[in-house]
């Protein structure tokens, strides 16, 4: 009863967001980061309490960093919303316009999804991105955070749902599920009679859990097991230090380097550039045997090369070319993000063309696979799927269309 109540409450409450203007939803927007700033220290206190259960649950550091808000992370939160207010709104754009021959005029319009359910991890600031993005195009949200934020995204919820009262808005466009079981988990994937489309957000177990068992069409966010494949014409600085901040700007994001190929003909070269410059953040390295010609490391594994460590560690393989680096890329990426540093534009574009991943980089740090990197505002995930939606899913992968057809008496004979 308590899901098929909250159910009914997003379905009620998706027909009043469709049918806001930009102007009105903006306004909310505005409001809620205003709130968000002011109960800051409210949301802090609460999080506090969700770090002092991780760590006493023996959490690692990356999680805890997932899970950790304070007043910068907070601010920057508020921003992202006033960001989503300066994006053009997705809903009602033209897509499409075509007559028939028997003076039927059609015309394919954006129109909101309707419910959209969200399961996640331990990262608090989802619940505002994931708000900010679903009400801004037209939809009514569903959220199911992880126990490890529970209070946390309490917090936020009620924040958002003060900011909506104020704003004479209906309280339910958002709703969190407060109940941490794993039956409540599973019972919320067959909700397709109130929701519309689910999106998992989180680790591999996560994800494949909900693909596995959901009754809802599920859009698939992909951990992110991300390559940066070092070429023999590449410039060896550069790619040092793409590596650099794809592996250590932040270790607990999904577009985190996680896995090298290097070419074989730069490997003595750029090896050692590489272990000591990594070696000022303590990243461990497991390499394969040419590797460790080079460099002392520890054996890398199977396992190692398709594992998305989200710490500071770094596996490293040795390759004799492009076409290697791809074929070993596409048999243990994610299907997220990956790298080639090359001076080479012919090597590139094979690279490019022939890694099967969301984003696809030369020489360029994976790391700015994301929403606002994009200029697309806070996102709701990065698609690692092909249908619908693929790479950072901003406002308009919140949509779906409808088809708006104008006659004067047209009938089929």
């Amino acid at each position: 009863m308590y899901l098929k109540n909250l159910g009914e409450n997003a379905v009620k409450a998706k027909y009043e967001v469709a049918l806001l203007d930009s102007e009105t939803k903006n306004k909310v927007l505005k409001t809620v980061a205003e709130y968000i700033v002011n109960e800051a220290s409210y949301i802090i206190s609460e999080n506090q309490k969700d770090i002092d259960e991780g760590i006493k649950n023996n959490m690692n550091k990356g999680l805890i960093d997932r899970l950790t808000l304070n007043e910068s992370r907070i601010k920057a939160m508020s921003e992202g919303v006033l960001e989503v207010i300066d994006l053009e709104d997705p809903v009602n754009r033209v897509l499409d316009t075509f007559e028939r021959p028997n003076g039927m005029k059609l015309t394919k319009v954006s129109v909101p999804m309707g419910v959209i359910g969200i399961i996640y991890e331990s990262r608090p600031n989802v619940t505002l991105d994931a708000f900010a993005l679903t009400f801004k195009a037209g939809n009514a949200v569903i959220l199911k955070g992880g126990s490890d934020a529970i209070n946390s995204n309490i917090a936020i919820t009620n924040t958002i749902k003060k900011a909506l009262k104020a704003c004479n808005i209906n309280e339910n466009i958002i709703q969190l599920i407060e109940k941490t079981d794993r039956e409540t988990t599973s019972e919320f994937m067959k909700m397709n009679e109130y929701v519309d489309v689910l999106i998992p957000r989180g680790g591999a177990g996560l994800i494949k859990a909900v693909v596995n068992n959901s009754t809802i069409p599920v859009i698939e966010t992909g951990t992110g097991n991300c390559h940066v494949y070092v070429d023999k014409e590449a410039d060896l600085n550069m790619a040092v230090e793409i590596i650099y901040n794809a592996k250590t700007q932040r270790i607990s994001v999904c577009n985190a380097c996680e896995s090298i190929v290097v070419h074989e003909d730069v490997r003595k070269e750029l090896l050692p550039m590489l272990a000591k410059r990594l070696s000022e953040k303590n990243v461990e390295l497991r390499g394969d045997s040419k590797t460790k010609e080079v460099i002392d490391c520890i054996d890398a594994t199977e396992e190692d090369f398709g594992k998305e460590y989200l710490d500071y560690i770094l596996s490293i393989k040795t390759v004799n070319s492009v076409e290697e680096a791809v074929a070993h890329i596409n048999k243990y990426n994610t299907g997220h993000s990956d790298c080639i540093v090359t001076a080479n534009e012919e090597t590139a574009k094979y690279f490019l063309k022939g890694v099967d991943s969301a984003c696809v980089y030369w020489n360029v740090s994976t790391r700015f696979t994301d929403g606002f990197e994009f200029g697309f505002g806070a996102e709701i995930g990065i698609s690692t799927q092909k249908l619908h939606a693929r790479g950072p899913m901003g406002l308009k992968e919140l949509n779906s269309y409808k088809y708006i057809i104008v006659g004067n008496g047209q009938v089929r004979g």
